[in-house]
C-alpha cells in the first residue's frame, strides 16, 4: 500500500523566474493509480507566455458561459506553480483494474514528480511496450492537437463523414506553415495519410534541416506560398493549396498562409497568438479570395464529430504515428532531454540565450 509522498511541481514564480513548488500528496483511493513521471515535454510556444508574462490569463478571465476574455480580470497569477500537458509516466500503485503496476502511459497532468490519476476522468493511454517511452510524451496532447488539424482539413474537404484520418488530403498536397513540434507532427500525419506532397516553411534553417531529415520539402514562408501558387494548379486562375495548416504564432505567417491558398481555401490554424495579430491583412488575399480561417484546437474537434473523433481516439492515431515513424521522430525532433532537477536553470538559459531547439525534454532519474 502507499504512503503520503512529496510531490514537485514546475512552475514561474515571477515574470522570467522558473522555480519548485512542492506539496504533500495521499495515497491513491479506490478506482486510482499513482503514477511517477518519467518525461515532461516543454511547450515552449505556450509555456514561455507565462515566464514572459505575456499570457492572456494572467491580464484577463475566460468567461465560460460566454466565450469571451473579460480584459482587466486576471485569472491566472504569480506565482503560477503548474504548467505543462506532455508527460510520459509509470504506474506505481494501481486500484483499478485496466492498469498494473509497472504500465506505462501517455498522458497530461504537469510537470510534476508523480500524480495520482482517475482513468474514468483522465486520458491514460498505455504505451506498446516496443514503444520508446520518451516519445509517450506526445500521445496526451500534441499529438492530437496535430491529429485534430487533420480532422478540421477532412471535415473542410469531404464533410462531416470522415471514416478515416486524412481522407480529405489524400492525393492532395499539404502545406504546413510553421516547423516546430505541432507542425512537424501535422506534417507526419499528412504524410501518413497520403498527401501527394508535404512542405514545411519555416524561417529557422535548423528546423528546416531537421524537417528535410524526415523527407519532409522545406522551405521559407515567401518560398512556400510562390511554390503553391506555381505549382499546384487547378485550372484557370485557380492555383494553390485547398488548405494551409498554420502552426506558427505570428501573424506575418498566416498571411503568408492565405497567400498560398486557392480562392475559397482554407486555413486550418493551430497557432496561439498571444501577442495579438496586428500584421494581419484582412484587406488583401482573404478578402479577393474568399478564404476561410479555422481555429483548430484540441477542446473541439469538428462540430457534430465528438462521438466519434474523441481525444482518445485522436490518441490513439498518435500512438499509430509513433510506432511508425517512432526512431526519426526520436532523432530530429526531440533535442535537448534535461534532468528534471537542472529545469529552471534550462528555462532561464532558453530565454536569454535563445538557441535553437525543437522539443525540450525533462527527464526524471537516469
Amino acid at each position: 500500500m502507499s504512503e503520503w509522498r512529496h510531490v514537485r511541481s514546475l512552475g514561474v514564480e515571477r515574470p522570467g523566474q522558473a522555480y519548485f513548488f512542492g506539496y504533500d500528496e495521499a495515497p491513491p483511493g479506490d478506482g486510482q493509480v499513482r503514477l511517477d513521471l518519467l518525461y515532461t515535454g516543454f511547450s515552449a510556444g505556450t509555456e514561455l507566455t507565462f515566464v514572459k508574462n505575456s499570457n492572456p490569463y494572467l491580464h484577463s478571465r475566460w468567461d465560460a458561459g460566454r466565450g469571451v476574455f473579460v480584459p482587466g480580470e486576471p485569472s491566472a497569477h504569480y506565482p503560477v506553480p503548474f504548467l505543462g500537458y506532455m508527460e510520459c509516466a509509470r504506474v506505481s500503485d494501481s486500484r483499478v483494474d485496466d492498469f498494473a503496476n509497472g504500465d506505462v502511459v501517455g498522458t497530461v497532468f504537469g510537470h510534476k514528480t508523480g500524480h495520482t490519476a482517475d482513468p474514468f476522468n483522465d486520458l491514460l493511454t498505455k504505451l506498446p511496450p516496443e514503444l520508446d517511452p520518451i516519445l509517450g510524451i506526445y500521445i496526451g496532447q500534441m499529438g492530437p492537437i496535430a491529429a485534430n488539424g487533420i480532422l478540421h482539413a477532412d471535415v473542410e474537404l469531404l464533410g462531416p463523414n470522415v471514416v478515416n484520418l486524412g481522407d480529405g488530403i489524400r492525393g492532395r498536397p499539404a502545406l504546413i506553415i510553421g516547423a516546430g513540434i505541432v507542425g512537424m507532427l501535422t506534417a507526419l500525419f499528412a504524410q501518413a495519410a497520403g498527401a501527394s506532397e508535404v512542405v514545411i516553411a519555416d524561417p529557422s534553417p535548423f528546423r528546416r534541416l531537421r524537417a528535410e531529415c524526415l523527407g519532409i520539402t522545406a522551405m521559407t514562408e515567401d518560398q512556400a506560398w510562390a511554390y503553391a501558387k506555381a505549382r499546384w494548379l487547378h485550372g484557370g486562375d485557380d492555383r494553390g493549396a485547398d488548405v494551409v495548416f498554420q502552426t506558427r504564432a505570428d501573424a506575418a505567417s498566416l498571411h503568408a498562409a492565405m497567400r498560398a491558398l486557392r480562392p475559397q481555401g482554407t486555413v486550418i490554424d493551430l497557432a496561439f497568438y498571444q501577442g495579438g495579430a496586428d500584421r494581419l491583412r484582412l484587406g488583401e488575399e482573404f478578402h479577393h479570395n474568399g478564404l476561410n480561417l479555422r481555429c483548430a484546437q484540441i477542446n473541439r474537434v469538428p462540430r457534430g464529430l465528438g462521438f466519434q473523433w474523441d481525444r482518445r481516439r485522436l490518441a490513439n492515431e498518435t500512438v499509430k504515428l509513433l510506432l511508425a515513424r517512432g526512431p526519426e521522430i526520436r532523432a530530429q525532433l526531440i533535442t535537448h532531454v534535461v534532468p528534471y532537477d537542472d529545469a529552471p536553470a534550462f528555462i532561464a538559459r532558453l530565454v536569454g540565450e535563445r538557441p535553437e531547439f525543437l522539443q525540450i525534454v525533462f527527464k526524471v532519474g537516469d
